[in-house]
């Protein structure tokens, strides 16, 4: 008679906290809302205005919210009210959206997602990439002893949430294996890995890391990504393939990363470092990533039309690298949204 009541405890408290976590966890509407309505519904209802039906975008907060003839697609609050919704969950095939000759359907869960979303207030966020950066509050978590820096502490909240603990700490041999890969691509030297094993300081950890950082191992580790985005070869490309002599902005590259460049300079000198006012030899040198491109030595090309492609390949590039756009697609086409305009 003992155990009855406390199963009746330990099954309400699990009901509970599933009632707490379905009621903290809203729509988010990047996450949720905005894919849903990228397969679904921009095809036609989207930036591109030569295929627009109906004079109505859904890719813009103006066109969702806005009322045309006493109605709008989305009432806030109020999903009976809500054209979209209306047209979604519509039984007549001719008035259902999206129509029954388009291969993008919505499932049960996405219409409720739907549903839900515009229930909680259909709030609107720009896309994730261009929201300014902030600071989230750092997560208090019950009985921390493991945290060691903020990081841990959002770590240690989903483990927590998904009912796991952290791993055990890993072995000094294991650590310094870690570190010298992840700084400088290269295994750690046996008496490096004895060094920090029989180091029992406080900041052993510390100071092990800031070790690697001052190698000359750590910039060319470094420098081998950003020498992958920016397109770094030893040759031209095209038919020929020709040596150049490119290797000396590559060195740039790495004496940056070991000198400890700030990043704001790393950009300036690579992208106008020949404009600078009393410009260096090397703050020249660095503008050696506008060369990266391929160049054709052909006979018979039109100049024109290679200088063309070797500015559109430094655009992208610097678009991709800098900005995280992949702007090619505006060399035909306009992306409004993102306010790209096409060369036509």
């Amino acid at each position: 008679m003992v155990l009855w009541p406390r199963k009746l405890l330990v099954t309400a408290c699990c009901l509970l906290l599933v009632s707490v976590a379905e009621a903290e966890e809203k729509v988010d509407f990047n996450r949720d809302i905005r894919p849903i309505l990228s397969n679904a519904c921009f095809r036609c209802h989207g930036p591109d205005a030569a295929v627009r039906e109906a004079e109505l975008r859904l890719d813009i907060p103006d066109g969702v919210f806005a009322e045309r003839d006493g109605k709008a697609a989305i009432v806030a609050g109020h999903p009976a009210r809500s054209e979209l919704m209306r047209r979604i969950t519509h039984a007549d095939a001719e008035e259902r959206m999206p129509p029954e000759e388009s291969s993008r359907k919505l499932t049960a869960t996405e219409i409720d997602l739907l549903r839900r979303w515009i229930k909680e207030g259909a709030p609107w966020q720009q896309h994730w990439a261009f929201q300014p950066l902030v600071q989230p509050a750092l997560p208090q978590v019950a009985e921390d002893t493991w945290s060691k820096n903020p990081i841990d502490q959002f770590v240690l909240r989903r483990l927590r949430s998904e009912g796991l603990s952290p791993a055990r700490q890993a072995s000094a041999e294991t650590l310094v294996r870690r570190v010298a890969f992840d700084l400088t691509g290269l295994p750690p030297t046996l008496e490096e890995i004895d060094r920090f094993v029989n180091d029992k300081s406080p900041r052993a950890y510390e100071e092990m890391v800031d070790r690697y950082l001052q190698s000359t191992a750590y910039g060319e580790q470094m420098a081998r990504h950003w020498l992958d985005l920016a397109r770094y070869a030893d040759t031209n490309g095209y038919q020929y393939d020709t040596e150049r002599t490119q290797w000396v902005w590559r060195d740039w590259v790495i004496a940056a990363y070991n000198r400890n460049l700030p990043f704001d300079q790393f950009t300036i000198e690579q992208l106008a470092g020949d404009l600078l006012p009393k410009g260096t030899a090397q703050q020249r040198l660095a503008t050696g990533f506008n060369r990266n491109h391929g160049i054709t030595i052909e006979g018979g090309v039109i100049d024109e039309e290679y200088r063309v492609e070797y500015v559109m390949d430094r655009l992208v590039t610097v678009g991709s690298v800098w900005m995280g756009l992949t702007v090619g697609c505006a060399r035909r086409h306009a992306r409004e949204p993102l306010s790209v305009p096409n060369g036509g």
